[in-house]
């Protein structure tokens, strides 16, 4: 896919005529367009990487004990249906 100039439409590369860039032309533009990208990105301040590294360990926290409790569940009922081995 290829974006025409004119009218900032996307076309399919080779229906608009022009010669497709050969292999390591390709390259540096794909770094060129992974560089631009990351001019993009924001860094969080101190505080909102401090409150999003909470929420994610409190998340943690949370599934590990689901998942704890779950298998004690799970443990249980199996003794109980097929009881302590002898």
């Amino acid at each position: 896919m290829v974006q025409d100039a004119a009218s900032g439409d996307v076309v399919a590369a080779g229906t608009s005529g022009e010669k497709k860039p050969g292999f390591f032309a390709r390259i540096v533009i794909f770094f060129r367009q992974v560089i631009a990208e990351l001019r993009k990105v924001v860094t969080p301040t101190r505080s909102e990487l401090l409150k999003f590294t909470a929420v994610v360990l409190g998340f943690v926290v949370v599934m590990m004990a689901l998942v704890y409790g779950l298998d004690y569940l799970f443990s249980w009922v199996t003794t109980v249906v097929f009881g302590v081995p002898a």
